[in-house]
């Protein structure tokens, strides 16, 4: 009789997870098993619970499955010729965090080291496949498994998704962060937390942190921001000027992704300057064109991370240059995670351990 284990699962569309039981998987050829140390929440997971069944059976998920993408953990068993994304040999009992964006390492995206853009990666561990919410997961090795050394499962596991997202906006637009810029981050929460550790590591730029709670911003001064104001509305456009000049942001990160934060966003940045929109709150930029974008400007979008981004996060915090501020919660309380999640009441990433 296969063994089972418990789990936090989709069962049906349209219906929220539950907590039930799954089979205990076994690795395959070039597959580990991992014995999940701590699996982080993220937003996305409460939108999957009210998808149609349409929509995901387009992009090829199948229910049931165990919720859960952002996992650290130890290797509890390799199989036949399992490597991590070094090519490295993987042992039993080795600490490892896996990528969360799934792709395939072959389309042209992924040949171009762009395998955030890859068409193949719609589905994967925790949507649509079985992920990290439960005491064990299966990942295929070569293109999931990240080797940690001084950095705890437990903290690594939000950094392969809510920290490598964030990396990845804020490695695009390095290149105009010299001495004396200013960058923007509108949402100082998951991801807009990792977005100020980055600039300040990687570059000279002035952060201005932009929020609607007071405890987001005080978090936000304690992690390097220079300067820090409320709301993001109609002021915001002023605030950002009369700080850098009058001239407007070099990068503007919106973290927000609703109606006023796009447009304060893009109105915040200089000539020459870039905007880059993650946040997936459903916002629409509806100026015209003319004159309601800036002038030679980089505006881009995207959603996940490619491999690379992960194996950078992770040297940083291993080098002690960013940290991962976890609250952690035991996989009977998962639902209550959800709920402190979603109504804002964390300082740090929502962790889960089965432990």
């Amino acid at each position: 009789m296969t063994p089972q284990m418990p789990a936090y699962r989709l069962l049906e569309w349209e219906h929220p997870p539950q907590m039930t039981t799954a089979d205990v998987p076994r690795p395959g050829q070039g597959q580990v098993l991992v014995r999940v140390a701590g699996n982080g929440l993220c937003h996305s997971d409460i939108g999957m619970a009210l998808m149609p069944a349409s929509v995901g059976e387009l992009v090829g998920w199948a229910m049931p499955f165990t919720l859960g993408h952002e996992i650290g953990g130890y290797v509890e068993e390799a199989g036949e010729g399992a490597v991590d994304t070094y090519g490295r040999a993987i042992s039993a009992g080795q600490a490892v965090a896996l990528v969360s964006p799934s792709s395939c390492g072959q389309c042209r995206f992924c040949r171009r080291g762009l395998d955030s853009a890859c068409p193949n990666g719609l589905a994967g561990r925790g949507y649509g496949r079985d992920g990290g919410l439960a005491p064990y997961v299966v990942a295929d090795a070569a293109r999931s498994v990240l080797p940690l050394n001084s950095l705890d499962p437990l903290a690594a596991a939000p950094l392969t998704d809510a920290g490598a997202t964030s990396y990845h906006a804020v490695k695009r637009a390095l290149h105009l962060l010299e001495p004396g810029s200013n960058a923007v981050v509108l949402g100082a929460g998951g991801l807009g937390a990792y977005a100020i550790q980055f600039i300040r590591a990687l570059s000279p730029a002035k952060v201005i942190a932009v929020d609607q709670r007071p405890a987001r911003l005080d978090y936000a001064r304690e992690l390097g921001a220079g300067e820090t104001f409320a709301g993001v509305d109609g002021e915001t456009v002023g605030r950002v000027r009369e700080l850098t000049s009058g001239e407007g942001a070099e990068l503007v990160l919106d973290f927000v992704g609703i109606d006023s934060s796009i447009a304060a966003g893009l109105a915040s940045v200089r000539s020459g300057g870039a905007f880059a929109l993650v946040g997936a709150s459903g916002g629409r930029f509806k100026s015209p064109w003319m004159g309601g974008l800036p002038k030679d400007a980089d505006i881009f979008t995207f959603q996940g991370s490619c491999i690379s981004d992960a194996q950078a996060v992770m040297t940083l915090a291993e080098e002690g240059l960013i940290r991962s501020d976890v609250d952690v919660f035991p996989l009977e309380r998962v639902a209550e995670a959800y709920e402190a999640l979603d109504n804002g009441e964390l300082r740090g990433r929502a962790v889960v351990t089965p432990t």
